[in-house]
């Protein structure tokens, strides 16, 4: 399935998600953290984790603000850089 693609991820779907035997890791893949700098990445993962051991959907819609808010600062970063990039090999 194409990441982009998914569906958005919501707090009743975290909240099935969080009943899973590898629940950190399939919450963590769905969030696509791997789109995300590396601190921002970890940082989601204690999220992740806090709201596995906890089950709040408080916590559940803070991740999910959170999660897209660094995605998207990632991709806006990346995109910037990229940009500059190219404006510097005059293309």
């Amino acid at each position: 399935m194409n990441p982009e693609k998914s569906p958005e991820l919501t707090v009743q779907t975290l909240l099935a998600l969080r009943k899973e035997d590898d629940a950190v890791r399939l919450i963590t893949e769905r969030l696509r953290v791997k789109e995300m700098g590396p601190a921002d990445h970890i940082r989601t993962k204690h999220e992740v984790k806090a709201f596995v051991e906890s089950g709040d959907t408080s916590i559940a819609e803070t991740l999910l603000k959170h999660s897209r808010e660094r995605r998207d600062l990632s991709q806006n970063l990346t995109a910037r850089v990229t940009h500059s990039h190219r404006q510097g090999l005059g293309q």
